[in-house]
């Protein structure tokens, strides 16, 4: 498949050799990774199954840190991933149902796209919630645990829509436009994975030298993230919408609301 990346032109020179350096001219790269017994192994679902094992690991990393129980993150991960694929899928399906419910077959049919990362973190959080309520350990602290590994995990998987060609944006001048079907667009799938990892460098930050009650970290994820994503997601070509709002934004900006009202609270609680 082909896809072309412009990189920007630093200044004008009539030396060959420094223009071919500044210049990427085409990238092709195959969204099929491999064939294993006849099934097509995509390159998107390889970047996901990284994302989340990159998190898994740092997640158990700061477990052993702070003397949190591994077995108990382990098993809510065995819970809170799954349920995260099937709260993603769900929910693309639902704001897409004019479609899908004339062929209720391609519901199920993931390798087919269509997972929202919003869908898949309600779920999660859900799962999440009553997994601590059964085992009785504390929801905010493992959520703190989590939090950095999640963010993480969607930088690495937003490199699964460079490959398939999706998740980008409007047409724009600028040098760092990328040419999709013969347009220079935005490279939206790219800007929120650069804005992950500057989120996930600073909440690992903050958790280390700010943190003053368990949550504060989760809270500050949902923000910050739910910023970016707002932002972003007004330069993209294929949201979600509910009537003629897109989705993802509305959810965003609730979502920076939500969050800073429980940042104040456990701030509070602290203070108590």
């Amino acid at each position: 498949m082909l896809f072309e990346i412009t990189l920007p032109i630093l200044f004008d020179c009539n030396c060959k050799n420094i223009y071919n350096r500044l210049l990427l001219e085409v990238i092709q790269i195959n969204p099929v990774a491999f064939e294993l017994f006849g099934i097509e192994i995509m390159w998107y679902g390889i970047l996901i199954a990284l994302g989340v094992l990159i998190g898994t690991l740092l997640a158990m990393r700061e477990s052993r840190r702070i003397g949190f129980r591994e077995e108990d993150l382990i098993d809510l991960l065995i819970f809170a991933i799954p349920s995260a694929i099937i709260g993603a899928r769900l929910y693309y399906v639902i704001f897409n149902f004019d479609y899908y419910k004339g062929n209720l077959l391609e519901m199920i049919n993931i390798r087919g796209g269509g997972l929202a990362i919003h869908g898949g973190l309600i779920a999660a959080v859900l799962v999440g919630g009553i997994f601590c309520k059964v085992r009785k350990v504390k929801f905010w602290q493992i959520a703190d645990i989590t939090a950095p590994s999640i963010v993480l995990a969607q930088a690495v998987g937003r490199w699964g829509n460079f490959i398939n060609q999706e998740a980008y944006g409007v047409e724009t001048d600028l040098p760092w436009g990328i040419e999709v079907a013969g347009k220079i667009v935005h490279p939206t799938f790219l800007y929120e994975s650069l804005w992950n990892i500057l989120v996930f460098i600073f909440l690992v930050w903050y958790r280390k030298n700010r943190r003053k009650n368990d949550g504060e970290v989760f809270a500050l994820y949902v923000i910050l993230y739910s910023v970016g994503r707002f932002f972003i997601e007004g330069l993209r070509i294929d949201s979600l919408y509910f009537g003629s709002f897109r989705v993802a934004q509305l959810l965003s900006a609730s979502l920076v609301l939500l969050g800073i009202i429980v940042f104040i609270f456990l701030r509070k609680k602290q203070k108590k």
